[in-house]
């Protein structure tokens, strides 16, 4: 076993407990067609409680039952990355927007959050401490878009904006604004009962990005930090952070097989609402650390 995956064994014990910082967030890739071994998606049904293994037989689909097997897996392994608390062991429940959040005393007392998106073949699950987030991932080769879509779903502003885009690029620009906009909804708590259309996402250029919220929302644009990337070429991944106070937040990327292997990866930021030097301090960083753990 390789220092970058030594711990991916261990769950729920103090030997295999990742430090989070306040300042941290942690966003960790999965890809579901890494899972070819029978016995790693043996081990993970045996992780999933009762209501998740019938849940789990109502998919019709082989790849949808595989995708909602290895998801479980992904959050019940990881958060016992930080927290003592084993894999079988987690409790979750949902708000009444179908929010999911953590029940175990030994990480609400530690403000232990997290967030989930998955699509065709990638799995992202965030992490934070203390703080709200979300995340948000598409596949770039398999949602269809159109201006009516946008038209009817997004703000004006936005939807003015992607019709000046040239056709070869409204897809990519389209799913820019969905991934920010189901992040910045998944951080509110609020899924699809925070309106679409009374927030708005602004790119000044090609890397930066401003969230202009309606009064009606009663939220300030300020208290979050966005960023998005692409963790490969066939997917935009983008992230919603709540920031509490002035401190400059960090974000560390991981790709994993739960309970097999770990890497930290350091995918390009293609956009952030963050100053320019706090970006390249976080890329710096980040790189940092994958060199470390490569060496």
């Amino acid at each position: 076993m390789t220092a970058e995956c030594k711990h991916c064994e261990a769950g729920g014990n103090a030997e295999s407990i990742i430090p989070l910082t306040s300042d941290e967030i942690h966003v960790w890739l999965t890809f579901c067609e890494s899972m070819r071994e029978e016995r790693l998606l043996v081990a993970y049904r045996g992780l999933l409680n009762d209501g998740e293994k019938e849940e789990e037989s109502r998919f019709y689909f082989a790849k949808d039952r595989q995708r909602y097997l290895v998801t479980r897996a992904l959050v019940r392994t990881v958060l016992s990355r930080y927290a003592p608390v084993d894999p079988k062991d987690w409790v979750f429940s949902t708000n009444a927007n179908g929010q999911p959040h953590i029940v175990n005393p030994e990480a609400t007392d530690g403000c232990l959050s997290f967030s989930v998106s998955h699509t065709q073949e990638l799995i992202v699950l965030g992490v934070a401490k203390g703080r709200s987030l979300g995340v948000d991932a598409e596949n770039l080769n398999t949602r269809g878009i159109s201006i009516d879509i946008a038209k009817h779903y997004f703000a004006p502003e936005e939807a003015a904006a992607l019709r000046e885009v040239p056709h070869h690029q409204q897809q990519f620009r389209f799913l820019e604004y969905w991934t920010l906009k189901e992040s910045y909804i998944k951080a509110r708590g609020m899924g699809l009962s925070l309106p679409l259309d009374r927030f708005s996402f602004h790119f000044a250029d090609d890397h930066t990005v401003d969230l202009v919220i309606n009064s009606e929302l009663k939220d300030d644009s300020s208290r979050w930090q966005f960023w998005q990337f692409q963790p490969t070429p066939q997917h935009l991944l983008a992230v919603c952070v709540e920031k509490l106070d002035a401190q400059s937040l960090r974000l560390l990327v991981r790709e994993t097989i739960p309970t097999s292997s770990e890497r930290i990866v350091a995918p390009q930021v293609l956009r952030t609402s963050e100053i320019p030097q706090q970006n390249a301090a976080i890329e710096r960083h980040t790189r940092q650390v994958c060199i470390r753990l490569r060496t």
